[in-house]
């Protein structure tokens, strides 16, 4: 086989972080598909820089996981997981035997199955996109420069690694709008639809080493009717491309769904040794847009009654989301977990406080071209929390963040009635008071709520945010409290940190 192909099975483009147990001399800093299976009971996490792309890998590996173990053929799925996770290790019969079933189909720039790609895009766009518009960190058209400075006619070349990476990050959270033009039997079309995650927050349960997370994140399957691999193929298992012009056939099924779920087509163009991506073409996947369902995300219910997934934030801290993620029907707000925490917490049963922390990935951006910031957190275990642990003690955790998001809000609401009393303004906005105590505020509500919950200290949690709110208040008011008129306005603002004014009955 030529190495110009680039086979993801053997060349190391997935970088690790390895355990302490783990010779010295034997840590490599990447290693190919193959080697990750084979090692990852010594490997304690995926190192990949980019939050999107570990969010789409974590998808990609969990599919392999499935079909690796057999874990999707499963009638007494608890029990062979549980015989897994007894072994310590993945089956190196089980990989050689899957991996050697499709060894062809692991290959970057294979010119029959590109791996993740849509080898058919060389006719049918008018022309590739340019390696800048592949790589989401770069400016590309006339976009401003902010991570790199890298101009369309001169591209800096990208590796293989990094290239799969941005295939991933396109594929799972590309943007909706104009695209390069593809034409389709006839039917000519430049625009697409927004990629299933984009603008929203995946979450996932880390365990102390790869292995333990891979089968934490498999949720369980849906066992209603019997499952045929053959009606649920990932896309590396086809032997022909899917109809852009139809969803039939598309998303079938749980495996096709973690890794057949794209509105993106994309086909990388390798430079002169195969080491190097030096284009791509970028179009749209499908006509129509996929239903978005995942099990990786909190499920949220409009007023209207609508559902939708909760968006990534960069100014929202992860302690804010705990109990979403312990609990079915946290307070304050109407949502549902992740599919995959309630079987996750199997694999974390006897590690107690050593197991089972979360990783929060995504990027806070709009539906369109716009991003923002990338995402990326991770709690510290929280297994002794869940609701099948313990349901009395996660509900105390949910009212722990309800009374930290409640004081905020209400600083918030004192913060911006004071600065309109003050400026003589119409109505209570955002501000620079406003903003300022939100920077303050948040921050500290955040190390307070870690720190309570470490000591599972939940009694007077409302007072302890309350009074961080009332120092906060005073010192962004300090300047304008010096006269009558700042003094008056700050003052009766100030209830708004208690919850403002009761509200008049009708008749009293």
């Amino acid at each position: 086989m030529s190495a110009e192909l680039h086979d993801l099975l053997t060349e190391p483009d997935f970088p690790v972080r390895w355990v302490g147990a783990v010779p010295a001399g034997d840590r490599p800093e990447a290693v190919g598909l193959r080697e990750l299976f084979l090692r990852a009971h010594e490997i304690s996490a995926l190192a990949i820089p980019l939050a999107p792309a570990l969010s789409g890998l974590y998808r990609l590996l969990y599919a392999l996981t499935a079909r690796i173990t057999e874990l999707d053929l499963s009638d007494a799925w608890h029990a062979d997981r549980g015989r897994i996770l007894a072994s310590g290790h993945f089956d190196p019969a089980g990989i050689d035997g899957y991996f050697g079933s499709y060894s062809d189909r692991f290959r970057l720039y294979d010119p029959e199955h590109p791996f993740l790609q849509d080898r058919r895009l060389s006719a049918e766009c008018d022309k590739p996109a340019g390696l800048n518009k592949l790589i989401t960190t770069r400016p590309s058209g006339s976009n401003h420069s902010w991570f790199e400075h890298s101009v369309d006619a001169r591209p800096h070349p990208v590796s293989s690694a990094e290239a799969l990476q941005h295939l991933l990050i396109w594929r799972y959270y590309g943007p909706s709008g104009r695209c390069a033009a593809r034409t389709v039997r006839g039917t000519k079309e430049a625009n697409s639809t927004a990629g299933p995650l984009r603008t929203a927050l995946s979450y996932h349960p880390l365990g102390r080493t790869l292995f333990e997370t891979l089968l934490a994140g498999l949720p369980e399957p849906d066992r209603a009717r019997h499952y045929d691999r053959t009606g649920d193929p990932c896309p590396w298992e086809r032997d022909a491309p899917t109809d852009p012009l139809s969803l039939k056939g598309v998303v079938t099924g749980p495996m096709s769904q973690l890794v057949g779920h794209n509105q993106h087509a994309l086909l990388l163009i390798p430079g002169a040794r195969g080491a190097e991506a030096a284009n791509a073409y970028i179009t749209w996947a499908y006509r129509e847009r996929i239903p978005r369902d995942d099990d990786y995300l909190i499920w949220q219910t409009s007023q209207a009654g609508n559902r939708y997934a909760r968006h990534a934030d960069c100014r929202r801290g992860l302690w804010r989301d705990l109990d979403a993620l312990l609990l079915n029907d946290p307070p304050g707000v109407e949502t549902r977990r992740p599919r995959v925490f309630p079987t996750a917490i199997d694999v974390f049963e006897e590690l107690e406080e050593e197991g089972l922390r979360v990783q929060a990935l995504g990027i806070d951006q709009e539906g369109q071209a716009k991003d923002k910031q990338v995402v990326s957190a991770t709690t510290p275990p929280v297994v002794q929390f869940m609701e099948e642990r313990d349901k009395a003690q996660a509900r105390l955790v949910g009212d722990l963040r309800l009374a930290g998001e409640r004081a905020g809000r209400r600083l918030d609401r004192a913060a911006k009635q004071a600065w309109a009393l003050f400026s003589n303004a119409g109505k209570a906005e955002d501000c620079a008071w406003s903003a300022t105590a939100a920077a303050h505020y948040w921050p500290a509500a955040e190390a307070e709520f870690w720190q309570r919950l470490h000591q599972r200290r939940f009694d007077g949690a409302a007072r302890s945010f309350r009074a961080t709110t009332e120092r906060i208040y005073d010192a962004i008011t300090q300047s304008a409290a010096g006269t009558a008129r700042g003094a008056r306005a700050c003052e009766s603002a100030r209830i708004e940190l208690y919850g403002g004014r009761p509200k008049k009955t009708p008749g009293a």
